[in-house]
């Protein structure tokens, strides 16, 4: 059964992406992990559960260069990973190098970004929702923002729980659900985080939880944070 989601879809040039089932608190959100070109090699951004299918695919794609953790909720995979590529640089986001002390870190995401995917990805520390400290991502040649849990997309999920449960936490439309809300500790950063990611060029939205948003990205995001 697991070969069944083992599949990556190509999405651009030098951009790739597959999903899990992954269940919250008993809800059926699913999982997304993104691949993108970076010189040479990949950039696996956050990691789903590694299988020997999955595997084969992404190695028939290129050798994996770096492998990210974008948030605190998104690194459960990432040993199987380390395990199976233990020459790839490992990035946590801030705080999960002292979560997962396990995990022999390369280094922990910041604003600026790092040197193996300079030119090619860019990235701000949405740090103002401190549980998660997501990281999110620019792939410029694309066109597409890539996060974690900065938009959710749940509202026409195939599960009728899980569309339920996002109407509770007013994820009607793309966008934060009131969780992320209730975990903002900062709007004043916030804000000025979201307008960094505004000023990127971008028109897709690849996320964590539900269907990607295939253009009008920017609009979606202004609108999700407008009340910041």
């Amino acid at each position: 059964m697991a070969a069944a989601f083992a599949a990556i879809e190509r999405i651009d040039e030098g951009l790739w992406t597959t999903t899990r089932p992954l269940r919250f608190f008993g809800v059926e959100t699913g999982s997304r992990m993104t691949v993108m070109r970076v010189g040479d090699g990949l950039l696996v951004h956050s990691p789903v559960a590694l299988d020997p299918e999955l595997q084969r695919e992404v190695d028939a794609l290129g050798p994996v260069r770096a492998i990210v953790a974008p948030s605190k909720f998104h690194h459960l995979a990432v040993g199987q990973w380390v395990r199976a590529y233990p020459d790839a640089l490992v990035y946590a986001c801030p705080g999960l190098e002292k979560k997962r002390a396990d995990v022999a870190w390369t280094g922990v995401l910041g604003d600026a970004a790092e040197e193996a995917w300079r030119g090619a990805v860019e990235q701000v520390f949405f740090g103002a929702r401190t549980l998660e400290n997501e990281v999110v991502f620019f792939h410029a040649t694309s066109r597409t923002l890539v996060c974690a849990d900065a938009v959710f997309n749940l509202a026409e999920h195939p599960s009728r729980v899980t569309r339920a449960v996002a109407l509770l936490l007013g994820n009607r439309r793309p966008g934060a659900t009131l969780l992320e809300r209730v975990m903002m500790r900062d709007r004043e950063s916030a804000r000025a985080q979201i307008d960094r990611m505004l000023a990127w060029d971008f028109d897709r939205i690849l996320l964590a939880h539900g269907a990607p948003i295939a253009s009008g990205g920017r609009d979606v995001l202004r609108s999700a944070y407008a009340w910041l």
